[in-house]
């Protein structure tokens, strides 16, 4: 028993060494640094163990490797967009683009993110109706299938995915598949193999220097993406799997948005899947017209801005596209969210919102998925109630959807919860929507799921037991890391 005092030794001195790395090498923000120090000091062997999986940052290196826009043609049309908005002299298909100016101005300066104006835009909520679609324009495709998913599944619905892809890789179809490996970490050999057999190219994101062995927590690709022929884009919140159908047990039917695309902002898709794919991969893609549409044909006229974010990021682009958003906001903010803990700047924006006489209506899932996440919701819901906003707890399943509408004009849907997570460690892609009747759609939407919800009252909140109140104030404190 005397090396005891030797191990409490050796755990004090790692921990100093840890606290002085997270404050003084990482440079991450005051909350972020107060939550790691709080659990490597009060839990020291654990919180050794979970700051090496969750804690660790990107590295300037890998952040490098990710920039070559330039590459694409994407700084070009960013840069000529720009001068064209600065000198007066871009024309616009509808008036909200002209009125929310300065928040396009800012995707373009901040993200790159062209400004399509020619777009057709589908909206699904429904799982069976999405996959429905995009297994039907998989089928039509011609020369090129481009899929990014976080999470893929070997079950009914992913080996439905894959007969088709295999198909038409057989026909001589250009065919990749990009995965997340922490996300579709179930995902066997025996499913890629039988894909890459019929000459399908499978590439995962990020995958473990020992095989299942993946300690890369943090720094995944939460992406969905599909893109068939550089002219028909998929983007959302649905993943590949049975669950997303509504039929798994737990959750039962799953509530989510994604958007079928047509247009300009397709390209801008392609870009984003090609920078992925090229930092993934062995085998790089080029800039090639025909991962593009070839014709220019006139699909729409909603204005669409892909906007994309991660840690590679030195700034949080879909973040702060919120954060302008909401202060524009003169009538109403409706938000549907699996996650809400934001950090002090998107919350102080909602508050002010809410405070100033806006209609802010939150939506939020019954059936949590994670239990610190969601008691560390709930105690944001609680603050935002105080400020006047609804909170409204979805009932008739499990709500993953990502989608934020303001006064029906401008609208965001893609793959960004509003938590830490979504904003500073994992890569996400979002659309901006320009556009009246696809908001409108949307609060529609909403709308139809308060049909299915209860609402969390401020008297029903203050009601809650004392142990619901010391697991929101634990998780709360946990919130920044989580």
């Amino acid at each position: 028993m005397q090396f005891i005092p030797y191990l409490l030794g050796f755990v004090l001195i790692v921990n100093i060494i840890l606290a002085f790395t997270v404050i003084f090498l990482e440079r991450r923000d005051a909350t972020s640094t107060w939550a790691w120090l709080m659990v490597l000091f009060f839990i020291p062997i654990v919180g050794f163990i979970v700051y090496l999986i969750f804690g660790r940052q990107l590295t300037n290196r890998k952040i490098f490797e990710w920039d070559a826009k330039s590459e694409l043609g994407t700084k070009t049309a960013v840069q000529k967009q720009m001068r064209a908005i600065e000198a007066g002299e871009i024309t616009y298909k509808n008036g909200e683009l002209d009125y929310y100016k300065d928040l396009y101005y800012l995707h373009l300066r901040n993200n790159d993110a062209v400004l399509t104006q020619d777009n057709d835009v589908h909206i699904f909520t429904d799982g069976e109706e999405k996959f429905n679609a995009l297994i039907q324009d998989l089928k039509q495709a011609t020369d090129h299938i481009h899929l990014l998913y976080y999470i893929v599944r070997h079950d009914d619905l992913g080996n439905q995915i894959a007969d088709v892809l295999i198909e038409r890789a057989q026909a001589g179809v250009e065919v990749r598949f990009l995965y997340d490996d922490m996300g579709s970490r179930r995902l066997g050999r025996k499913y890629k193999r039988r894909l890459e057999n019929a000459g399908v190219e499978v590439v995962s994101f990020f995958p473990p220097k020992i095989p299942k062995i993946n300690l890369k927590i943090n720094f995944r690709n939460h992406r969905k993406l599909a893109i068939i022929d550089g002219s028909v884009g998929y983007i959302g919140g649905f993943n590949i799997g049975d669950e997303y159908l509504g039929k798994d047990e737990k959750f039962g039917y799953w509530r989510d948005t994604h958007l079928r695309v047509q247009g300009g902002a397709v390209r801008n898709m392609q870009v984003r899947f090609t920078l992925d794919w090229n930092q993934a991969s062995p085998h790089k893609m080029t800039f090639e017209d025909r991962f593009y549409e070839r014709a220019h044909n006139e699909h729409g006229d909603v204005g669409v801005q892909i906007v994309s974010s991660g840690p590679d990021s030195e700034w949080e682009q879909i973040k702060l596209g919120y954060i302008k958003m909401i202060l524009s906001a003169k009538d109403y903010i409706y938000i549907q969210t699996p996650y809400f803990i934001p950090d002090e700047s998107l919350m102080d924006a909602v508050r002010i919102a809410a405070l100033s006489g806006v209609k802010v209506k939150l939506m939020i899932p019954n059936k949590p998925d994670h239990m610190f996440v969601y008691w560390a919701t709930m105690s944001y819901v609680g603050d935002l109630l105080n400020a006047g906003a609804e909170a409204y707890i979805y009932q008739k399943g499990f709500l993953h959807a990502k989608t934020i509408v303001v006064d029906g004009k401008i609208a965001s849907v893609g793959t960004a919860n509003i938590d830490v997570r979504s904003f500073r460690l994992n890569f996400e892609v979002n659309a901006f929507l320009y556009d009246k009747e696809i908001a409108k759609e949307l609060v529609k939407k909403f709308q139809e799921d308060m049909l299915e919800s209860s609402q969390m009252t401020q008297k029903l909140y203050q009601e809650r037991s004392l142990v619901i109140r010391f697991k929101e104030s634990v998780s709360r404190l946990l919130s920044p890391i989580l």
